[in-house]
C-alpha cells in the first residue's frame, strides 16, 4: 500500500528537525527551508517501510507542516 508525505513548505520555519530525524527523505533548501527529496508539488509517495521514519519527522516538526497519510 502506498502512503503519501505532504509538506506545507510555505509555512516551514526551517528548524531542520525533519532533516536530523530523516535525512533519507529530507534536506535543507537554499532558502533555509526543508525540502522533501524527490517530491512533486511538495508531496511524495512512500512505501510501507518508510512510513515510520517519516512519521518521526512529522512528530518532530514544531509547526506541523509535515503530514503522512
Amino acid at each position: 500500500m502506498a502512503h503519501t508525505v505532504k509538506h506545507d513548505r510555505d509555512n516551514c520555519i526551517g528548524c531542520g528537525a525533519c532533516v536530523m530525524v530523516c535525512p533519507k527523505f529530507w534536506e535543507m533548501g537554499d532558502d533555509g527551508k526543508s525540502v522533501l527529496k524527490g517530491n512533486k508539488d511538495n508531496q511524495l509517495e512512500i512505501s510501507d517501510e518508510d512510513v515510520a521514519i517519516n512519521k518521526e519527522a512529522e512528530s518532530s516538526c514544531p509547526v506541523n507542516v509535515i503530514h503522512v497519510d
